[in-house]
């Protein structure tokens, strides 16, 4: 990555502007996972540890830009604390003269968290005021927030192109690293793992696999449109019916490519989400009042066999509705299968992430991606407006 890091920069008495991801779960007021908290830590450390007066800024689920208490980012505040074991101040605002009061009122190694950065409109627009406002907090930048650099916002891409330096975090150099592996440096074999509901949201993503990968595993609702597009009858199951010829595409290339394109043999059906009657059949047999919601034992199998003499790994989607445990075994097997395998693993977040974790393999796999937008575009080969704008290293 031929950006400024973090460990780039003299931080000593500097006003340095972190843009985080602390878009985290709440239950009220109590954060129910504060795995982004922690991933960001490293990069906090570093900037208390050299004497930079730090300011985090962050967004929190989908306020209409405008301040709603459920979306405060007060509870991250008094977690921080906890974490950092020293206070955390908290502005009421992410703009403002009581922030731009607070920010000089900052002593080498304090820490201030601004309110939530979508309580202004202006953010999600990358509005050129906004971000000068949020630019003139700092003397430096640092965006260590990967799961939000597919954002072009005010405070992924319009600060740093208001600021003298832009570097990336611990945490974003990481992720940009272990994903750029898995595009470039990858042993083969190479077995990728592709779930979810829609092809429509992987289709760059497959493609991208289809140039790169040796097998692709097929799992989630998004098999069904490839099911008809070989004829098969899928009862009530998910289908895009304007993609079966898309699926036939991506099946046509694969072939030509010589690469596996693996779809599952047999599923688990029921009449609904809710049911409680759920069976196995064969992808061939599933019955006109049934849909399928998760890979059945045979695919499990089957999958399980190839992951395992893998070299490289990646898995962006599950396997079924695996949020309800009884379709939830296909998807935790799969994780299981890919921490036992010796190969350089990536599980990209969102779903996939929450995936191993639950399943207790976390540790097992060598990169859990914090990102789950932000790491599909990435391994579809797609630029992040996050990273793009960072001050290049002098060649």
């Amino acid at each position: 990555m031929n950006k400024l890091s973090i460990s780039d920069l003299d931080l000593a008495g500097k006003r340095v502007f972190m843009r985080v991801d602390f878009n985290v779960p709440l239950d009220g007021e109590r954060i129910t996972d504060d795995t982004r908290i922690e991933a960001s830590l490293p990069s906090i450390r570093y900037v208390l540890e050299k004497g930079g007066r730090l300011i985090l800024a962050s967004h929190l689920g989908r306020p209409k830009g405008k301040p709603e208490s459920k979306y405060s980012l007060k509870p991250v505040a008094l977690r921080l604390a906890e974490l950092l074991a020293k206070p955390v101040r908290f502005a009421p605002d992410c703009v403002g003269p009581e922030v731009d009061r607070m920010v000089a009122a900052l002593k080498n190694g304090d820490v201030l968290l601004l309110e939530n950065l979508r309580f202004h409109a202006e953010e999600e627009k990358n509005d050129p005021a906004f971000a000068s406002e949020l630019a003139a907090l700092c003397d430096v930048y640092i965006n260590d927030a990967f799961g939000a650099a597919h954002r072009a916002h005010s405070s992924t891409v319009g600060i740093p192109t208001k600021v003298k330096l832009a570097a990336a975090g611990f945490l974003m150099q990481k992720e940009i690293e272990s994903l750029s592996h898995a595009l470039t440096k990858a042993e083969k074999p190479y077995v990728s793992i592709v779930g979810g509901a829609k092809i429509s949201d992987k289709i760059q993503l497959i493609e991208s696999f289809i140039n790169i990968a040796t097998t692709i595993l097929i799992g989630g609702a998004m098999a069904y449109t490839f099911f008809r597009a070989k004829g098969f009858e899928t009862g009530k199951s998910l289908v895009e019916a304007d993609k079966i010829d898309l699926a036939k595409e991506l099946m046509a290339k694969a072939a030509q490519k010589k690469v596996g394109l693996e779809l599952p043999v047999d599923h688990v059906v029921a009449p609904g989400l809710d049911s409680e009657d759920a069976t196995v059949t064969s992808v061939q047999n599933t019955p006109p009042d049934r849909m399928g919601l998760d890979i059945g034992p045979e695919t499990v199998k089957r999958y399980s066999d190839i992951i395992r003499q893998a070299k490289t790994i990646v898995w962006n989607g599950p396997m079924g509705v695996f949020e309800k445990p009884k379709f939830a075994q296909g998807t935790f097997a799969v994780a299981k299968a890919v921490a036992e395998a010796n190969a350089f693993s990536i599980v990209g977040g969102g779903d996939s992430a929450a995936a191993v974790s639950q399943a207790g393999v976390e540790s097992k796999i060598t990169h859990v991606s914090t990102g789950g937008g932000a790491s599909l575009e990435f391994l579809s080969g797609e630029k992040l407006p996050g990273v793009e704008v960072l001050t290049d290293k002098n060649p």
